[in-house]
């Protein structure tokens, strides 16, 4: 009898953390996941660009949308791209979008993930394998928060909170030349 009720209890303050908790699908009851779930409801809270960095498969992205989520932006889209996915030379038009014409294949004017994310988040997953001239582009979209579509000579203001992961060492990237410096502390 004791351990049935035990366990009742047990079930029903999961529960009521579960309740608590409904916009943290991160689940744990570690000293180290309470932390990171107290570090995550602090970031969200204020609207800055956000770097997670760990290893490959710990949740980042999971970080990011939870970030998101809890924000002021959760009812605004949320919208991710995978830095490592996309090819270099079609990099710069997923992100800005570009205008019918702009290059073979352009056929319509298109929007980028920038213009997609408005109000919104924009999560840069392993931003450490951005070709290092879109970092330079990227870091004028924070610093301006404008962007240009491929073959536009017109600038759009974007209002876009950037998240970022990467599961690389960006200090010892920074050091090497293969990261840019001031993007590196623009993003973190």
């Amino acid at each position: 009898r004791k351990s049935l009720a035990h366990r009742e209890t047990k079930i029903e303050l999961a529960a009521r953390h579960r309740t608590e908790d409904s916009k943290v699908p991160i689940i744990g009851d570690s000293d180290a996941t309470r932390a990171l779930i107290e570090k995550i409801r602090k970031v969200a809270r204020v609207d800055l660009t956000v770097l997670i960095s760990g290893e490959t498969g710990t949740g980042k992205n999971l970080v990011a949308k939870t970030v998101h989520s809890l924000s002021s932006r959760s009812g605004k889209p949320y919208v991710a791209i995978n830095c490592s996915a996309v090819p270099e030379h079609l990099l710069e038009s997923e992100l800005f979008g570009h205008t019918k014409g702009a290059f073979t294949g352009a056929i319509l004017d298109r929007k980028g993930l920038f213009e997609e994310a408005d109000s919104g988040t924009l999560f840069l997953d392993e931003v450490g394998a951005m070709p290092y001239t879109m970092q330079s582009k990227l870091l004028d979209v924070l610093q301006d928060r404008t962007i240009r579509r491929v073959g536009e000579n017109k600038h759009r203001d974007v209002d876009v909170r950037i998240i970022s992961a990467t599961n690389r060492d960006l200090e010892q990237a920074v050091k090497d030349g293969t990261f840019r410096e001031d993007l590196y502390y623009r993003i973190k």
